[in-house]
């Protein structure tokens, strides 16, 4: 006997309504999608329940794809038997013995199949019985014990589950629609798609690069930030925009302590164009109120004046600690503090405006026309499509 199946609880899309079959479904294809190294796997669903079907695979490394999966809650290996209570109770004797410093342990079953003979707190008290007759150094605790056997009797089959592990919680990827990430090279940029992929948003990003004052280690950075993201969802399209000129027109034409401001709308701007042409509903940025001149509520107000696309800010109210430990979570931290400067550093006026106001930086932009810089560097956009299935490869690649 061995466990067979990993059995998958989703948490917030139970509350979903009419449209809660669609959240299964896109949950269903995702799992699938990453499990393809796993060929035999299958993701299979019953009513309330979704498995993966392990043919022969081990569990731990399918467990561990699951986990970086958004719309999981929690998932367990399981053992699946036949509505019978003999193969119920050695099923739960494996559980019980397969544990690793195991001491005291308690039996939960769940009677959905009400046609099966006996009920749940009858069949408590048979497995309990069956597995203290059949072991020396093992105890009830009912309330905190080392391990709880959960029995799940379905129409279907029976379900034996020993341990519970977390999962990411949130919705599936591609449920919520698309947004264009902001990315920089920085901490914050990264945890924000992280932080929209979670709520079901499919991420593409756009990137400000500015050779020869970013090298293309910077470039390079910013597409491994792009690639890390890929764990937790599929593709991302990450569009590199030569900035050079725009920039370096910025600087000279405008005020000094406005430019900080001027070269951000012009970023919106030019992100809104991408917006049209990929069919994307969004922007997605890693600011973070008060931590930097254009991330005032006057600089953003200022800012936001260019697009009525709707902004999305993950991070607008957390603490930089906060940022940082999410970052850290997820594996972005150390790409991040790579020392190759983006766009937004190495042009940083000794005394921006942190009090931009819409009136001024209009009468400035006035003065001259960035149309057709602007149009120039969305033409001149690469694109380029990295996916989970490449950064897989990588990561073998690095083994060896």
């Amino acid at each position: 006997m061995q466990y067979d199946h990993i059995l998958i609880r989703y948490g917030e899309m139970a509350l979903k309504g009419k449209n809660r079959k669609q959240f299964i479904l896109k949950l269903q294809e995702n799992i699938q999608h990453k499990l393809k190294e796993f060929p035999d796997a299958k993701v299979k669903r019953t009513q309330g329940r979704m498995f993966v079907l392990l043919n022969g695979h081990e569990a731990e490394p399918i467990i561990d794809k699951c986990r970086k999966i958004f719309g999981i809650q929690s998932l367990s290996p399981a053992i699946k038997v036949e509505n019978e209570v003999e193969a119920v109770k050695a099923a739960a004797l494996y559980a019980l013995e397969s544990g690793e410093n195991i001491n005291t342990f308690k039996v939960s079953v769940k009677r959905i199949d009400k046609e099966f003979p006996i009920a749940s707190q009858e069949m408590n008290q048979v497995l309990g019985g069956h597995l203290l007759a059949n072991t020396e150094g093992y105890s009830v605790d009912v309330h905190q014990p080392d391990m709880e056997i959960k029995v799940e009797i379905r129409m279907e089959a029976t379900y034996i589950t020993s341990r519970v592990i977390p999962g990411l919680g949130g919705l599936p990827v591609g449920t919520a629609g698309k947004s264009l990430l902001l990315l920089s090279g920085g901490i914050d940029s990264p945890v924000a798609g992280y932080l929209a992929m979670k709520r079901g948003v499919q991420i593409e990003a756009i990137h400000f690069h500015s050779p020869p004052f970013t090298s293309e280690r910077a470039k390079q950075k910013v597409l491994d930030l792009a690639e890390q993201l890929t764990d937790f969802g599929r593709t991302v399209k990450v569009h590199i925009v030569p900035f050079t000129k725009l920039q370096q027109e910025i600087f000279r034409e405008m005020p000094e302590g406005y430019a900080m401001t001027i070269m951000r709308r012009m970023m919106m701007r030019i992100s809104e164009k991408v917006c049209e042409q990929e069919s994307i509903l969004s922007m997605t940025t890693g600011e973070n109120l008060g931590q930097v001149a254009s991330q005032t509520m006057e600089s953003m107000h200022t800012i936001n004046e260019v697009t009525n696309y709707p902004i999305i800010r993950p991070l607008i109210a957390m603490d930089k600690h906060e940022i940082i430990d999410i970052s850290k979570q997820i594996g972005t931290y150390e790409t991040s503090i790579l020392p190759y400067e983006d766009c937004c550093t190495i042009f940083v006026p000794k005394s921006p405006k942190t009090r931009p106001t819409r009136e001024k930086v209009n009468q400035f932009e006035g003065q001259k026309d960035f149309s057709h810089l602007i149009d120039e560097a969305v033409a001149g956009i690469e694109t380029i499509k990295l996916d989970d299935k490449k950064k897989q490869l990588n990561d073998m690649d690095d083994l060896f």
